[in-house]
């Protein structure tokens, strides 16, 4: 089966309130999806990322794949990453490599007429799930309602908050808002925080010191992802786990992390790194080291491959990424229980709305 020219769309949806983590604040979240054909199978990928990953996909990886064979997606993954040399893979490239990775994938398991899980081979029916939010911006009423939402309502027994307010400004804040994020969500429940790089090393410490009396038992990127000595360095000195690897945009990225030691878990993003393929990859390399791993955000995207992992931890399911997956697709997960069960269907298992979403379409 040859592929056919892959097409390619942008949307950009707002944010249903505003939103800020430690160090960046947004109103929308902007999706590049990738559907790419081969016989009458079409297999749909897609990342979060600007419009320009839509226009490097189009022009740079598109004629590239035409014409090649659908079913051999590491010399496709090769041939992507090697095309991107000079343009530097970092960045636009790999999330454009990405969504066009995650689109063969979900197009081999339907020309296959397997489901994806499947395809890839299972070591777990189920992949555990976090609920992802807790934005610096909300009010301690949103808060509430959304934790609430996650953990009474459906029954997801580990959620995530965002603190660092300011780039570590704020730690008064911070600490009131774990504080009120256990209230609510009661002794039993898993409690995460995301401080997305705000603090300095010895900040993170003294934090880390604080976050243990609140029962916290996961620190995401207390300082930057780039520090991988200050990460040893909180790692080292805190109780709960320390993590990081999001901004991982190929392999080499993960074996840096690990070698250093700097994290207890080790968080892959397959709409950066380069799609499931890379993924995979990376979580085999912290299986080798000793390492769970847990998928970051966009989580239809890495729900079958997650299921494939015996290292899997679990899940991240993003507000946002959650909102606009279930707006834009049919076939979409229920975390009810805290777990999702990404083994039916065909491919990825899911449909896009093409008319539905059109409203959102920027090009």
């Amino acid at each position: 089966m040859k592929l056919h020219r892959p097409v390619v769309s942008v949307y950009t949806v707002p944010t249903d309130a505003p939103e800020a983590d430690g160090t960046l604040s947004w109103d929308s979240t902007t999706m590049v999806i990738a559907e790419v054909s081969a016989g009458d199978a079409t297999g749909t990928g897609w990342t979060y990322g600007p419009a320009a990953v839509g226009d490097f996909l189009h022009e740079q990886l598109g004629p590239l794949v035409e014409g090649r064979s659908a079913l051999d997606i590491p010399a496709l993954h090769d041939a992507m990453c090697r095309s991107v040399r000079n343009a530097g893979r970092p960045g636009i490239a790999a999330s454009a490599i990405s969504a066009l990775d995650i689109a063969l994938w979900d197009l081999k398991a339907r020309l296959l007429e397997l489901p994806l899980a499947r395809l890839l081979g299972v070591a777990h029916e189920t992949v555990p799930v976090y609920g992802s939010g807790g934005f610096t911006t909300y009010h301690d009423t949103h808060l509430a309602a959304q934790l609430n939402g996650w953990v009474h309502g459906q029954h997801i027994p580990r959620v995530k908050i965002k603190i660092g307010e300011g780039w570590g400004r704020a730690v008064t804040r911070d600490l009131a808002r774990v504080r009120a994020a256990r209230h609510v969500i009661g002794a039993d429940a898993e409690l995460y925080v995301d401080a997305n790089g705000a603090y300095t090393r010895k900040q993170a410490v003294r934090v880390g010191h604080a976050l243990a009396e609140h029962g916290v038992g996961w620190f995401e990127e207390p300082v930057s992802s780039d520090d991988l000595t200050g990460l040893r360095l909180v790692r080292d000195a805190v109780v709960c786990d320390v993590t990081a690897g999001e901004y991982g945009y190929d392999l080499p990225y993960f074996a840096r992390m690990i070698a250093a030691g700097a994290v207890d878990c080790l968080q892959i993003d397959a709409t950066r790194c380069g799609g499931l393929t890379e993924f995979l990859r990376a979580a085999a390399l912290a299986q080798a080291h000793g390492l769970e791993v847990s998928a970051h955000c966009a989580p239809h995207a890495h729900a079958a491959a997650a299921a494939s992992l015996p290292n899997i931890r679990h899940l991240e399911w993003f507000h946002d990424h959650v909102r606009i997956e279930d707006m834009f697709f049919d076939g979409a997960l229920d975390p009810t229980g805290g777990q999702v069960r990404p083994v039916c269907g065909i491919g990825h298992g899911l449909t896009l709305r093409t008319e539905e979403v059109e409203q959102y379409r920027v090009t």
